[in-house]
């Protein structure tokens, strides 16, 4: 085997998932998360169809995820009033398994954490591509040398930024912002297991605020310029949301009084990584929303969790050549990540004119949302999915 020792960088839900295939496949692994710890809770993820659920069986976590799910949430419309208005299923927000962020990343997490090295608090600083290797510099932990390193650290990677770089190179933003606040109340830990749950949402042009919602107990999405804030000051992405939303009414001011009691309060922009098909350089490579990622896209933890295992089953059947897999990995993905597409969820769920308003409830009631649906179904299975496990003959962890 060739290109043994491998570093990655993020401990979200690419990395342990790339963790997990690759110290299967014999590979030693490091994974450097700057968080001091996993973080808990989190908004709701989810994956739908038969790929993502073969994955996950294959990886043998699958009853794990299905003993944590959320269940599903409808969204309902309404006006000032509380005059229902249009309804969005959860079928379509929550795909087939919902489950929360943090949960997920805790079933990775305990599945790696005894074979793989894991440093907290801790994040790349350099790296120096050599003809054998590549030199790792780090915050705090000693340099070190890998033979292959990868970024699974989100639409923000630091890696994607050394090795390819700078983000305006390669992410756009899409004209919104959102934000989540309060882990999704719906969890297996508090409540017990559920199948369906209501939630209210109201819009204001180019503002869309949610209350219980699918993703956390309070979402906002609304259309911006760029805003310059920093990402890791909870205070001031607060400021921006009760600047964004002091005359919206209905339930707002309840909503905006409340985000002082959530610690995990998160606003981002609403963008989309664009590499053009080339995820890997030399021997470095993205896998999940640092490669392919688009905010509320509705796939991004199943790209990233089939991502991670594509690109260690082609790994793993060159033997550790990736000048082989990385090839075979950007191929594969290129088609696949088109799921993503360049699509932009923020002018449908909070247009800018009370016209848009209406037209976008008129569509969920029209049989056009249910096409719109079935194509996100069939997109998500538009990939010949490899039994790379069979091909290595490495036995099934299902």
């Amino acid at each position: 085997m060739h290109n043994t020792t491998v570093l990655l960088s993020g401990a979200g839900i690419a990395g342990p998932a790339l963790a997990h295939w690759l110290h299967r496949y014999g590979f030693a692994v490091t994974v450097v998360e700057r968080a001091p710890a996993l973080r808990p809770g989190g908004q709701a993820v989810d994956f739908k169809g038969h790929t993502h659920r073969t994955v996950l069986q294959r990886m043998g976590i699958l009853d794990a995820v299905e003993e944590h799910k959320t269940g599903t949430t409808d969204t309902v419309f309404i006006d000032q009033r509380g005059t229902r208005l249009a309804l969005m299923p959860g079928d379509f927000t929550g795909g087939d398994v919902e489950i929360l962020r943090g949960d997920l990343s805790e079933i990775l997490y305990r599945r790696t954490a005894d074979h793989c090295e894991y440093l907290f608090g801790d994040s790349i600083t350099t790296l120096t591509e050599t003809g054998d290797g590549v030199h790792v510099e780090f915050e705090h932990a000693p340099a070190r040398i890998f033979d292959l390193v990868f970024g699974a650290d989100g639409m923000h990677s630091r890696v994607r930024a050394l090795a390819f770089g700078p983000e305006r190179d390669f992410v756009k933003y899409l004209g919104y912002y959102y934000a989540v606040a309060g882990a999704s109340p719906w969890s297996t830990e508090t409540t017990g297991p559920r199948e369906r749950a209501t939630a209210y949402a109201h819009n204001a042009p180019g503002r869309l605020a949610i209350s219980g919602g699918p993703k956390a107990q309070q979402m906002y999405l609304f259309a911006a310029p760029e805003l310059d804030y920093p990402r890791d000051d909870r205070a001031a992405q607060r400021r921006v949301l009760m600047d964004s939303y002091a005359d919206v009414g209905w339930e707002l001011p309840r909503m905006l009084a409340e985000l002082a009691d959530f610690d995990d309060v998160y606003l981002d922009s609403i963008s989309q990584v664009r590499m053009a098909g080339r995820y890997t350089r030399g021997r470095v490579a993205l896998v999940g929303d640092s490669a392919y990622g688009n905010t509320l896209g509705g796939f991004g933890t199943g790209l990233a969790v089939v991502g991670a295992y594509v690109i260690a089953g082609e790994l793993a059947l060159a033997d550790g050549d990736h000048t082989v897999a990385f090839g075979r990995y950007d191929e594969i993905m290129t088609r696949y990540a088109k799921i993503a597409g360049n699509s932009n969820i923020g002018p449908f769920l909070a247009p800018k004119t009370r016209l848009g308003i209406r037209a976008r409830n008129w569509f969920l009631g029209s049989p056009l949302f249910g096409l719109m649906a079935k194509y996100g179904d069939h997109a998500a299975e538009d990939i010949d999915l490899r039994d790379y496990p069979a091909l290595v003959g490495v036995r099934d962890a299902g």
